[in-house]
């Protein structure tokens, strides 16, 4: 499946400023019964953000409409917990594109780049200036350049380098998955083959 070709997003930011994130969390088992990568984003966080009776928790950050963007800045050690990839599947459904954090777990992290997710690893003293610029002014602006490997808070022109696997970040730069990279070498092969 294809994505969103990655290439510089400058956005907003939503912040979850909370600690060992797992992926229960992120989407309940009980949502996993789907097959198509579809609806997921209806059910991002669905505990935290929504009552037992359905109507939304006032106090949640998805759920405050000063809180906007296509970046989600959470706290450390993001992802943790069962290797679903519907987790991921749930981010960029809802409309995310980078997520921000200062530890991911490494099966996350991979399921998020093959979902056409950035996951962008900061130290945790940037991270907490990502969280004191949202807190300043929810509309603060942030660049992500993915071709500069570079996270930026605009208003104050900080960056931080960060890394990224370069055959991820060719996948991520084309909106490609490993497949469909696959079929893009596909003459390649064919050489190799004859060869």
């Amino acid at each position: 499946m294809s994505y969103d070709k990655f290439t510089i997003i400058q956005s907003p930011a939503v912040p979850l400023p909370i600690e060992n994130v797992d992926t229960d969390q992120i989407i309940p088992a009980r949502f996993l019964k789907a097959v198509e990568r579809k609806g997921f984003g209806d059910n991002l966080f669905r505990d935290w953000r929504y009552n037992k009776d359905g109507s939304p928790k006032a106090d949640f950050p998805l759920n405050n409409k000063k809180y906007s963007g296509k970046i989600l800045v959470g706290g450390k050690n993001f992802g943790s917990g069962s290797s679903r990839e519907h987790a991921a599947w749930a981010i960029y459904d809802y409309g995310f594109r980078v997520v921000v954090s200062s530890f991911f777990a490494d099966i996350f992290k991979g399921n998020a780049i093959n979902n056409g997710i950035l996951p962008v690893v900061v130290t945790p003293g940037f991270l907490q200036k990502i969280f004191d610029e949202i807190e300043k002014d929810s509309n603060t602006l942030f660049e992500v350049n993915l071709e500069q490997q570079k996270f930026t808070i605009l208003s104050t022109g900080e960056n931080i380098y960060f890394e990224i696997n370069p055959y991820k970040k060719h996948c991520l730069q084309n909106g490609l998955d490993d497949i469909d990279y696959l079929v893009e070498m596909k003459e390649q092969i064919k050489a190799f083959e004859v060869a």
